[in-house]
C-alpha cells in the first residue's frame, strides 16, 4: 500500500461522519455517446457544494486546541474558502479567507454567511495569497493551503476511494484540474487500488497553471483570466511541494477546454442529467461531448466537482448565450 493511499484511508475514517458519501450514478446518454459505460460521481452534492469540504475537514480535524484558538486562514478561488469557513465553524474556530476580485460574488457571500472574515485583495489568486502570508506572519493564524498540503490531498483522495468502491473495475477517471489537490488525491487513491486506471485532468484553455507547469517541467506563474471554470483558476505556487510532482507522476493526460465547450458541458449536465454544476464541475462532461478524450476505455467515471455557480450566469449558459468570458 502506498503512503498516499494509506493517508486517504485514514482521512476517510477521520471525516466520514462530517461529509456526505456522494452518489456515483450511471449516465445512459454519455454511455451511448462514448460506447463505454460512463458514470458520474456527484461530488457537487457535497454539503458546501463541492469536494473541498473533504480536505478542509481532514486538515482542521488534525489541528490542536491551541491552533484552533489561533484561528485559520487560507487563500481561495471560492469553494475552498467556503469549505474552510464551514469546517472551522464546526470545530469552534475562526477563519479568514483571502480572495481576489475575480471570485464570483455568490461564492464570496456564502463564505461571509458562514461567519468567516473575507479579505478581497488584488486581481489574481497570487495576490490573495500574499495577503494570506501576511495574516499568518502578523496574526499567527494557522495556514490551510487549498491544495499543496498532505492533509488536503488525503481528504480529496477519499473521492477516489468512493469511486473504486462504486465502480471496482474503473478504467478511466476524468478529474477537474486546478492547482492539483483533487487530481493528486484521486489519482493516488485510485491508482493505489487500480494501478492500470487512467487519470485524466481537465482544465480551461486560458490560464491553466498546472498544465503550463507540467509542460515547462517546473512550477510557473501564468496570467489569470476570467473563466466559466473559475474554481480552476489561480497558480500552483512557485515553491509547490506536493501537487506538481504528484500530478506529473500520476496523471496520464491533461485536456484543455474552450469556454464554449465548458458551456456545453454545463448545459448537457442540466438538460440531460438534471444536475446543476459550475464550469469546473462540467469539464469532464465537456471533454466527452467535444470528443477530446483519446482512446476511451471504460468503465469511465466523470467527477462533477462543484455546483456553486451564480444562478444568473447558469441561466445565461442554459439559454445558449455566447460564452461570457471569450475564447
Amino acid at each position: 500500500m502506498t503512503t498516499a493511499l494509506a493517508e486517504a484511508l485514514e482521512a476517510h475514517r477521520r471525516i466520514r461522519d462530517y461529509v456526505i458519501k456522494t452518489p456515483t450514478v450511471h449516465s445512459k446518454g454519455l454511455s451511448s455517446l462514448c460506447g463505454v459505460e460512463v458514470f458520474l460521481k456527484l461530488e457537487h452534492r457535497q454539503t458546501t457544494g463541492s469536494f473541498k469540504l473533504r480536505g478542509a475537514t481532514n486538515a482542521i480535524a488534525q489541528l490542536t486546541e491551541q491552533e484552533l484558538r489561533r484561528g485559520v486562514a487560507t487563500a481561495s478561488t471560492g469553494n475552498h474558502g467556503r469549505a474552510i469557513a464551514h469546517a472551522a465553524k464546526a470545530a469552534g474556530s475562526s477563519a479568514k479567507i483571502c480572495m481576489s476580485r475575480l471570485v464570483p460574488e455568490n461564492k464570496v457571500s456564502e463564505i461571509r454567511r458562514l461567519g468567516a472574515d473575507v479579505r478581497i485583495v488584488g486581481n489574481s489568486y497570487d495576490e490573495a495569497e500574499s495577503e494570506l502570508d501576511r495574516l499568518v506572519t502578523e496574526e499567527g493564524r494557522v495556514m490551510v493551503h487549498p491544495s499543496d498540503d498532505a492533509a488536503i490531498i488525503a481528504g480529496q483522495g477519499t473521492v477516489g476511494l468512493e469511486i473504486v468502491e462504486a465502480v471496482p473495475n474503473v478504467a478511466t477517471v476524468l478529474v477537474p484540474l486546478g492547482s492539483g489537490g483533487l487530481s493528486a488525491g484521486i489519482a493516488s487513491a485510485v491508482k493505489g487500488m487500480r494501478p492500470s486506471a487512467r487519470i485524466i485532468g481537465l482544465t480551461m484553455e486560458r490560464g491553466a497553471a498546472m498544465k503550463a507547469s507540467l509542460d515547462a517541467g517546473h512550477p510557473v506563474q501564468v496570467k489569470e483570466y476570467e473563466s466559466l471554470a473559475d474554481a480552476l483558476c489561480g497558480g500552483i505556487g512557485l515553491s509547490n511541494k506536493l501537487t506538481f510532482t504528484m500530478c506529473r507522476e500520476l496523471l496520464d493526460d491533461v485536456i484543455l477546454l474552450s469556454e464554449s465547450e465548458i458551456s456545453g458541458g454545463i448545459r448537457y449536465a442540466y438538460e440531460q442529467e438534471h444536475e446543476v454544476v459550475e464550469g469546473a464541475g462540467a469539464t469532464g462532461v465537456a471533454a466527452l461531448l467535444a470528443r477530446k478524450v483519446p482512446d476511451i476505455q471504460g468503465p469511465l467515471v466523470v467527477v462533477l466537482s462543484g455546483r456553486n455557480v451564480d444562478p444568473e450566469l447558469h441561466r445565461r449558459v442554459i439559454e445558449g448565450e455566447r460564452a461570457p468570458f471569450g475564447e
